[in-house]
Formats: structure tokens, C-alpha cells, sequence
């Protein structure tokens, strides 16, 4: 199994220079809150396994709809999730989550409000329209707050697969105001490869717009945490499904 940078490369059992297996050092390693995300992905029904068609037309046996959070004790759970892994990777210096319509919406609203119960920190939320509004007080391309010039902005999306939201988005936040983008939040690296066919698409974001980008949980930190253990009553990855994906990042995974 191949991995996008930071995750493993070439031999799945080993990695260079030790010779303990990395399933072990990533669970003794992993945060307690990303294993718990992890589980809270699949007991929400939003991380499947089985054979999806993507929107690039590949075959994956996994598949992320952040869609699938909907009831009020989810959305609460996952702004939490979200705000301890950006404050963890950025820090509190920035002003405004932004997320990308439609999906991105709640994800903004549900992270800003669980950034002040936990940190004690007022970040203001801000999405774009798909269709400008040319009526009312809120007339615009935007949702929320205004964008103003020297604001601090993190980007914040479900999955990145293709890199297509930051290409409509990016043009659109940096043409509101003179902002800076600080980085990139998802709540899944898929670590496949990107448009380019090298890079997985977070990395190829990076080098195009020069903002940092992260995520709560690598899929290498999904199967390690997942691999022939029980979650919600029943192993989610068993051996027939570790082998459907390891053949998916043989040919897919970035280098």
C-alpha cells in the first residue's frame, strides 16, 4: 500500500528503519480523539465501505458523506472534533472559518460555536453562495460575516478529493478583502493521488495556493484504527476489505 506524505510508502507491514509493525505505533501514537472520531465517523453512517463509484469515476471501497450528520448531538460532537484538531494544527490566530457551500455551511457554524465553548475564542463564520443575492440587508456572494481586510481565514471542508471547491472558492475570499488564508481543515485525507497523479490533493492545494492543509484523520489512522476490531458490535475492516483497499492504493495512492 502506497501513502500520501506522512503516511506510509511501499512496504504496508514495516516502516523504514524499524521493525515494529505500524498498526501498533500509529494506535500508541494516535490522539485519543482522532481513534474516537474515527468510530464517531462510522457509528454516524457517514464513513462507508463497500464499492463506490467517486464523482473522478474511480471504483473506491470506501466512501465520506458528511451529509450523513444530522441530528443535533452529531453536529455538536463534530464541531468539537473539528475545533480541537484546528486549534491542535493552527492554533487561535485567525478570525473567520470559511466553508465552501452547501456542505461547508454547517461545517462553519458548528466549529465557530464549539471554538468558544472549548477555547473561549469569538471566530466568526463566513460561506459563499452559489448564486449571488441581489435583495435584502444581506445582499451578496456571502453568507455570515463579512470578510474585512486583514482577516485571518481557515478554509474548512468535509473531504478533498480533487482539489475542484478550493479552485471556485479561494478566487472568491481572496477578491472580498485583503485576507490572509492561514490553512485547510478536512475531516478526511483520502491519500490518493491528486489531478497531477503524483500528490495527494491536499498537498497539491498547498503548493498552488501556499496555505498549509490538514486533517483530523489520515485513511492510513482509519485502517490502522479499524483493521479486525470491533466498532459498534462488529469488525468494519476485516481481511477481505483491507485487501479491496490496499489494491485500491496500489494504484491510486499517492507517492
Amino acid at each position: 500500500m502506497k501513502w500520501c506524505k506522512n503516511g506510509v510508502v511501499g512496504d504496508k507491514n514495516r516502516k523504514k528503519g524499524r521493525e515494529k509493525p505500524i498498526n501498533t505505533e500509529v494506535l500508541e501514537d494516535m490522539e485519543a480523539y482522532k481513534q474516537e472520531f474515527i468510530e464517531f465517523m462510522v457509528e454516524s453512517d457517514v464513513l462507508k465501505f463497500g464499492e463506490f463509484t467517486l464523482k473522478s469515476g474511480r471504483k473506491s471501497p470506501f466512501f465520506m458523506n458528511a451529509g450523513a450528520y444530522v441530528t443535533g448531538s452529531q453536529l455538536k460532537k463534530l464541531g468539537q472534533y473539528y475545533a480541537k484538531a484546528i486549534h491542535d494544527t493552527y492554533g487561535d490566530d485567525f478570525d473567520v472559518l470559511f466553508g465552501p457551500a452547501y456542505k461547508g455551511i454547517p461545517l462553519g457554524v458548528v466549529t465557530a460555536i464549539a471554538y468558544s465553548d472549548l477555547y473561549g475564542k469569538e471566530v466568526r463564520y463566513c460561506s459563499d453562495r452559489k448564486e449571488e443575492k441581489d435583495h435584502g440587508a444581506d445582499k451578496g456572494s456571502f453568507l455570515g460575516s463579512k470578510l474585512k481586510d486583514g482577516d485571518r481565514v481557515i478554509m474548512i471542508e468535509d473531504v478533498t478529493t480533487s482539489g475542484k471547491s478550493m479552485e471556485e472558492t479561494v478566487p472568491k475570499v481572496k477578491g472580498a478583502a485583503d485576507v490572509t488564508i492561514v490553512g485547510l481543515m478536512v475531516s478526511l485525507n483520502r491519500m490518493e493521488v491528486g489531478k497531477d497523479g503524483e500528490k495527494c490533493a491536499l498537498d497539491e492545494i498547498k503548493d498552488l495556493y501556499g496555505f498549509d492543509t490538514a486533517a483530523i484523520v489520515t485513511m492510513e489512522e482509519v485502517v490502522e484504527c479499524l483493521y479486525n476490531k470491533e466498532c459498534n458490535g462488529k469488525v468494519v475492516i476485516d481481511d477481505t476489505l483491507k485487501a479491496a483497499i490496499d489494491a485500491y492504493y496500489e494504484q491510486y495512492g499517492a507517492k
